[in-house]
């Protein structure tokens, strides 16, 4: 089997940052990382001068190039490779609030993506989520948890984690019916409780969606939901770094008091990631693209993001004071954690190769997923 070697790069792995290190990939698989003398290869590509990170985790995106997940595979297609040529080398894809049949359809068409590995698998950000607290989600698609959906999404094999008010009626029980099955509870568009929270994570939530994004703003006496998911060390907690779902302020503070390995950066991307300013579509609802800010055309609450995953890593570092070693964990490690995706997220031998190339000004200079390169190092 082919051996390919990328050596003279600072590579970042789980133990720290390797300067001038080496991986070594076999196949799909990383066969070895590390530094001084490196073993022979049929293919050696000198990374001189850039970082070497593990491919990005994205655990939260709707599409991209145009095209949304819920339009189909062709759709899903289109908007993978737009964050795969950003270092998106691994991807669940997020699925708005959508009626029973819209809802059906779209993860029967997603299926055989999930089933090709092309897809890490789906996250559906609602139906299950508070009418005052939908921000662009469709109304007259919410509603609450019945035993016999909650049935309907398990029975398709691939949703990997769902998001939920936990304070609608019958949603501790599908938080804990969900939790049994494998699929990660996560909390977010809702009006719950510190308490009512608490509950929820003790049923098995384990993710915050979206952590101060449609959601109450902690008050003195009502810490409300976003102090109940940062004080549990069981949460995971996403946050849209991309500089305008949340102040950086906030950015830092969350990322400061939860650690690195509890933050996972998240996209939130929409159809309009990778395409210009303009009028794009959200679950059936308008939005419209302003100097890169999506916000409904009705009411203009934020719509998503438009930002990669790539942008989500030159703000850690540049900006959020993120070293490349925790940037490479709130972008891949973290996220992967989270949701159990265990083949994936880090550079250590055993894995998925995996590899994002970065320049010295952190943009992307070479992508590589699964021993192939998605983006050849330039």
């Amino acid at each position: 089997m082919a051996t390919l070697l990328l050596t003279g790069g600072d590579v970042v792995t789980p133990d720290g940052v390797l300067p001038g290190g080496w991986v070594q990939v076999t196949g799909d698989r990383l066969a070895a990382v590390g530094t001084g003398p490196a073993p022979a290869a049929d293919d050696v590509v000198d990374c001189t001068g850039r970082t070497l990170v593990p491919g990005f985790v994205d655990v939260h995106q709707h599409g991209g190039g145009g095209a949304s997940y819920d339009g189909g595979a062709g759709a899903a297609r289109r908007a993978l490779a737009v964050h795969r040529a950003a270092g998106t080398t691994t991807a669940v894809a997020s699925l708005v609030s959508l009626r029973p049949a819209a809802l059906d359809r779209a993860l029967g068409e997603l299926a055989g993506l999930v089933e090709d590995g092309e897809l890490a698998g789906i996250h559906l950000e609602g139906p299950w989520l508070s009418a005052s607290r939908r921000g662009a989600h469709d109304p007259g698609a919410l509603r609450p948890p019945s035993p016999g959906e909650v049935a309907t999404v398990l029975a398709s094999g691939v949703v990997r984690t769902v998001t939920l008010a936990p304070e609608l009626p019958g949603a501790l029980g599908a938080v804990a019916a969900l939790a049994a099955a494998g699929v990660v509870p996560a909390i977010g568009h809702t009006e719950a409780s510190f308490e009512v929270v608490r509950t929820a994570v003790d049923a098995g939530a384990r993710v915050a969606t979206h952590l101060l994004n449609a959601v109450p703003a902690p008050a003195g006496r009502e810490p409300g939901p976003v102090l109940a998911l940062l004080e549990d060390e069981r949460v995971t907690v996403e946050l849209v770094a991309d500089g305008v779902h949340l102040h950086p302020a906030w950015e830092r503070h969350v990322l400061a008091g939860a650690g690195a390995g509890r933050v996972a950066l998240v996209t939130d991307a929409t159809a309009a990631a990778g395409e210009p300013d303009g009028r794009y579509d959200l679950g059936g609802l308008a939005v419209t693209v302003t100097g890169g800010v999506a916000r409904l055309a009705d009411g203009g609450a934020l719509a998503g993001g438009t930002a990669t995953s790539a942008v989500l890593f030159r703000r850690a570092v540049t900006e959020l004071g993120c070293t490349p070693a925790e940037a490479a964990r709130v972008t891949a490690t973290t996220p992967a954690a989270a949701l159990g995706l265990v083949d994936m997220g880090a550079l250590r031998a055993g894995l998925r190769a995996d590899v994002v190339l970065l320049d010295p000004a952190w943009s992307v200079a070479g992508v590589l997923r699964a021993g192939r390169w998605v983006v050849p190092p330039s």
